[in-house]
Order: C-alpha cells, then sequence, then structure tokens
C-alpha cells in the first residue's frame, strides 16, 4: 500500500482564501461596522464569523464570479441572524471605541452613527446596503431575503426616521 500521496485526504492549503480574506476584510469591517451603529468588537466578530462559514465552503465559492459581493451577503445574513438571537452574553456599550477617521467630519460621523443605531437592524441592513454599499434594490433584497417591494418601503421608513432623528437642519448643515 503506498502511502507517498496524501493530497486527496489532506485539505490543500488555502492560500487563495487567505488571499481573498485579507483583500475584502477591510470592506467587510467596514460594513459590519456600519451595521453594528460603530461596535467596533461586534464588527470584527461579524466578519470573522462570515469568513469563516466562507471558508468552510472554499472550494465551491471561490468558483463564484464575484465571492467578495458573496461575502457581503453573508456577512449581511450574519448580523441579521446575530440580533435575531441576542442571547449573548456581551453587553451593549453607549461608548464609541477610540478610532482614528481620516475622512469627513468626526461629529457628522458620530451623529450618523448614532441615528443608524437608533434603527431596527433589519432598517439598519437596508440602509448600509443601499446607500453605503450603493446596491440595488433587488440586490438588497436577495442579499436580506425580502421582496424588492418590502426594501423600497424599508428605505423609505428608515430614512424618514433618520431625518426625525437628525433633525430639520442637520441636511442644511451636513452640505456646508
Amino acid at each position: 500500500m503506498d502511502h507517498t500521496s496524501t493530497s486527496e485526504t489532506t485539505a490543500p492549503r488555502p492560500v487563495d482564501f487567505l488571499e481573498f480574506a485579507a483583500a475584502c476584510g477591510g470592506r467587510l469591517f467596514r460594513t459590519a461596522y456600519l451595521l453594528t451603529g460603530g461596535d467596533a468588537y461586534l464588527a470584527e466578530d461579524l466578519v470573522q464569523e462570515a469568513l469563516s462559514r466562507m471558508y468552510v465552503r472554499w472550494r465551491r465559492l471561490s468558483r463564484l464570479e464575484n465571492p467578495a459581493g458573496y461575502a457581503q451577503v453573508v456577512l449581511a445574513n450574519t448580523f441579521v441572524s446575530y440580533r435575531r438571537r441576542r442571547s449573548s452574553s456581551e453587553r451593549v456599550v453607549h461608548e464609541f471605541p477610540e478610532i482614528v477617521v481620516h475622512d469627513g467630519d468626526p461629529t457628522l460621523r458620530l451623529t450618523l452613527l448614532q441615528a443608524l443605531r437608533e434603527l431596527s437592524p433589519q432598517d439598519r441592513a437596508v440602509l448600509v446596503l443601499r446607500f453605503w454599499e450603493d446596491r440595488s434594490v433587488e440586490e438588497t433584497a436577495a442579499a436580506l431575503q425580502l421582496s424588492s417591494s418590502a426594501v423600497r418601503s424599508r428605505s423609505h421608513r428608515a430614512l424618514g426616521r433618520m431625518r426625525v432623528l437628525l433633525g430639520d437642519g442637520f441636511a442644511t448643515q451636513a452640505i456646508h
């Protein structure tokens, strides 16, 4: 019995997965950060969970036309399922962690994150995917397993809620 070849029984080293994770990790983290309303620790956990789900099926997923897009879908689904089970022992804090931000007005960013946090998880996911990730209604619906009309109505309702939370003068202030 010849034992020289073990490639059939040993899983290949996923070099391409490591490269994939390194290439899209930052974007996944930014999306998760917005989905969680600014909770960097939970965002890291969600990205790790999403990437681990992909790692298990990487042999098949690596053949997809757009694995990075699929990773965004997995991340959104991971976020929604996390919010559903919310039986985590972690406690929510009301302070932002020290994070270096190099773009825009930090006060504006914190105000927007606070307003996003006030929305329901599903509404927040719709707004982040539609407007931050610049996805179409159909792409957002597919990612969140909703109908297109549900995405449109949730977008409308969530944007209205954001306007109430931010106040009428905010749009004028944000432009200047």
